[in-house]
């Protein structure tokens, strides 16, 4: 063979080797030639038509927005609009009933000088309860996690904040449970309020603030409201999902016996789709937590007042203190819950005498109930909570010591960090996104969501990049964009990382998914705390702040993909000689890859709902455009068109990734068939 035909021989190999690649992984060379077509054109277009308005500007669309957020406020607080009276009538009654309660247990009523029910009462309530609702094990973890609020000096704040979040829990199931049965028995109730509930849990906490301080002003009543509508959709939604999760052959089998509708839901449906209602009560008890402490920008009593006067006066240990209570009111509604679903079936096994103990145990603890009731109620030494021990303002002095060291030992070390990182990452990124002109980055866009998500992905994104286009808030959701996509990278890493590690070992999971469970249930105000010591306010530290708060639930996705894997898929792998790295990236990783995107999917929502949360802290974006519009009158028109912007990023970004994980789950099916 001449030296020629060798060289085109190998010529042609290469060519069909690279033809090879091409056709094993088509979306990503499509996605890695979008890229790479975006850079060649920013090259060139950098800077221009990007639609950028200064932070003063307030256009046609924004003042539209104000017009239409005035008369609203008009019509609420006028008598003539029925529905703004109704609203307004629901709302007075629940801030009556949560004012009786805080009467009764932390504010004292005039003329008397203390609540109705003191510290001691509080306490053997709620001992009660939890022995009753979750077993012995759990009084064990309620009743110190009580006497710490007090010891951390703040009993009153952390009792309003139960208050608020259990008040607003009870309401939010009573209308929410009902609504999941009826959605998963009706296709056309499901069908009208899946898109509702899809914007309300797409739609950042923080935005709601702006529109209830709107309609119900400032002050308990709106704080209320705004929990309570941004805590129903888990429990609706979970609590349907459980009802269409039963079994159809136990349906089947109770219509054989001749039971009608109501009784097979009650006697059939509610008690096996328990579990998985209790998991949305739990997860509704978490979002109530968490819009309870951004409420108090609205004046809504609790915990978040502290933990905000902190964050604004530089007093960092005053909200470490405060926001350690807000983890520890966490962790025990989420335990407590959690072992209640696991109660019947405890005192199943237990059998009579189990049964018998219970009941003796619960009429002395109801005995003791009242009458620590009762003293609380008549002496002041069981009313108001000990001054001593006095462990926050230790903890507090201490916190701000330390941070005060790390500031000046670490600063030049922190700062390096954040200065390389927005220098040769963030500021490029952020002009590729922002700085392109605002067609190129559309259709980028566009072209991505097609290669991701297919069809679908790309009607919602089309639609939903031209009402972020009307609202004229483009340049701005491309800087919000950029600090969600970046962090949303950063989380996606550390999930994978952590999320192999736990898939493939049973030590590392039992090590870490603790840290993971804690970092759950903090709400999105705590992980701001060390973060501004460390690296003071800017886009930085807002992007590590929703990297902490978005970790948790994206490792735990990628850990149960890693799990579900196979073991025959493993074995077989193993009898070819894989190595670990090779097991874990030709293996695992690609036939979980439906349980990254959701990972990326869930992580990307949990960063966004930061943003607003970031612009308060120097992110800049629509954050900044939502607090502003929040803190001056004159512009909440152009705070409204930031805060529907977000939902609209929200949602596109949603689509685009819960799009891709099905055609990603539909793959690996194929796949393993």
């Amino acid at each position: 063979m001449t030296t020629a035909s060798t060289a085109d021989v190998a010529r042609i190999n290469q060519e069909n080797r690279v033809v090879a690649m091409v056709r094993a992984r088509p979306r990503l060379w499509a996605l890695l030639a979008v890229v790479v077509g975006w850079i060649v054109i920013w090259s060139v277009t950098e800077g221009m038509h990007t639609l950028e308005i200064s932070t003063s500007t307030r256009t046609d669309v924004h003042r539209w927005l104000q017009d239409l957020s005035d008369s609203v406020a008009d019509a609420f607080s006028s008598d003539s609009n029925v529905i703004a009276r109704a609203l307004s009538g629901f709302a007075d009654a629940m801030d009556s009933v949560f004012t009786w309660l805080q009467h009764l247990f932390t504010v004292a009523p005039f003329p008397r000088p203390y609540p109705q029910i003191g510290w001691l009462g509080t306490v053997a309530i709620a001992a009660l309860v939890t022995f009753a609702i979750a077993g012995w094990r759990l009084v064990l973890l309620v009743v110190p996690s009580f006497f710490l609020f007090g010891f951390l000096g703040y009993w009153t704040d952390s009792v309003d904040t139960l208050l608020i979040t259990l008040f607003s829990v009870l309401i939010a199931c009573v209308v929410g449970i009902p609504l999941g049965v009826w959605m998963a028995h009706s296709k056309v109730v499901s069908a009208i309020v899946t898109p509702v509930l899809d914007v309300m849990q797409t739609m950042p906490s923080f935005v709601y603030l702006l529109p209830f301080s709107i309609l119900f002003g400032i002050g308990p009543a709106a704080a209320i409201m705004v929990t309570l509508v941004y805590a129903t959709p888990p429990v609706i939604r979970i609590s349907a999902h459980g009802l269409r999760t039963v079994s159809t052959g136990v349906l089947e089998a109770t219509d054989s016996l001749g039971q009608g509708r109501l009784q097979r839901l009650v006697k059939v449906e509610l008690p096996l789709a328990k579990r998985t209602i209790i998991v949305g009560v739990n997860q509704t008890i978490m979002a109530a937590l968490a819009m309870a402490t951004i409420a108090a920008y609205i004046n809504g009593p609790g915990l978040g007042q502290p933990v905000i006067d902190g964050l604004k006066r530089g007093q960092f240990g005053t909200s470490f203190v405060a926001g350690l209570c807000i983890v520890i009111a966490a962790v025990m509604l989420d335990r407590t819950t959690t072992a209640s679903s696991l109660r019947a079936e405890q005192a199943r096994r237990a059998g009579d005498r189990g049964r018998r103990l219970r009941r003796i145990v619960l009429a002395a603890g109801t005995v003791g109930t009242l009458i620590a009731v009762y003293l609380s109620h008549v002496q002041v030494w069981a009313n108001e909570f000990p001054a001593n021990p006095d462990l926050g303002t230790p903890l507090r002095n201490a916190v701000d010591d330390f941070g005060d060291w790390l500031r000046t030992n670490l600063s030049s070390f922190t700062s390096s960090i954040q200065n390389n990182f927005t220098e040769w990452f963030l500021n490029p990124v952020q002009s590729l996104v922002a700085e392109s002109p605002w067609f190129v980055t559309g259709v980028a866009i566009l072209l991505i969501a097609v290669i991701v998500g297919g069809l679908r992905a790309l009607a919602a994104t089309a639609v939903c990049l031209a009402g972020i286009s009307l609202l004229d808030l483009w340049y701005n959701a491309m800087v919000t964009l950029t600090s969600v996509l970046v962090a949303t990278a950063i989380v996606v890493v550390i999930a994978v990382v952590l999320g192999v590690a736990m898939g493939r070992s049973t030590g590392v999971d039992r090590a870490v998914r603790p840290f993971l469970d804690a970092g759950q249930t903090i709400p999105p105000f705590v992980p701001l705390i060390p973060v501004l010591i460390l690296f003071g306010p800017n886009r930085f530290t807002a992007i590590i702040a929703a990297v902490i708060y978005a970790v948790p639930i994206a490792t735990k996705l990628v850990a149960d993909g890693i799990r579900g894997v196979s073991p025959e898929t493993l074995e077989a792998s193993r009898s070819t000689g894989a190595s670990r790295w090779q097991e874990i990236t030709k293996v695992q990783l690609p036939m979980a890859r439906g349980s990254l995107l959701l990972a990326t999917n869930q992580g990307l929502l949990y960063v966004l709902s930061m943003v607003v949360i970031g612009g308060m802290v120097g992110a800049g974006g629509l954050g900044f455009d939502i607090v502003k519009g929040f803190r001056q009158s004159e512009y909440v028109g152009r705070g409204l068109a930031a805060g529907i912007t977000i939902v609209l990023l929200g949602i596109m970004l949603d689509r685009i990734t819960t799009y891709g994980a099905a055609r990603a789950g539909g793959t690996q099916i194929r796949a393993r068939t």
